[in-house]
């Protein structure tokens, strides 16, 4: 067997992506944080990736989304992200989902719908046009850290 063919080759998909995504999330869940992870990525490159820190920063829009955004905007250097795709654990909220309108996001990838919070749920069309939508990759996952989390919570 020569050397090359020993060593397993890595797809960078959409599940690879949100797999990451859910290993921030798990950040966020062993530190009390509410379980969302995000990660933002341009030309198969993760460019900025980050948790929710809501009570760690004592911040009501320290979401994972939006600190990942404003990673990925200072690593762009702009305030457009045309050419990146947002993945993130959970639906985003309104409030996020108003903040990659403005970013202009090409896509954005989420694992678990939120039925309460999400911005769907507020029957308003807050994406920018030209952003593009996938749901459920990796949807199971991310229930359970989030079921698991709130079990927690209430015992």
């Amino acid at each position: 067997m020569d050397k090359q063919s020993s060593y397993q080759k890595i797809v960078f998909d959409d599940e690879y992506f949100m797999r990451i995504a859910l290993q921030e999330a798990m950040k966020a869940y062993e530190v009390n944080e509410i379980p969302v992870g995000a990660v933002v990525v341009s030309n198969n490159r993760i460019i900025a990736k980050a948790h929710n820190q809501v009570e760690k920063l004592k911040d009501a829009t320290a979401h994972a989304e939006m600190l990942a955004l404003s990673s990925a905007f200072s690593y762009i250097g702009g305030k457009y992200l045309p050419d990146c795709t947002l993945y993130v654990t959970l639906e985003p909220c309104l409030m996020c989902a108003s903040a990659t309108f403005w970013s202009k996001l090409s896509r954005i990838v989420f694992s678990a719908s939120d039925i309460r919070l999400g911005y769907r749920t507020f029957g308003t069309n807050v994406l920018h046009p030209k952003t593009k939508i996938d749901a459920g990759i990796l949807e199971q996952e991310s229930q359970k850290v989030l079921q698991s989390f709130f079990a927690k919570l209430r015992e």
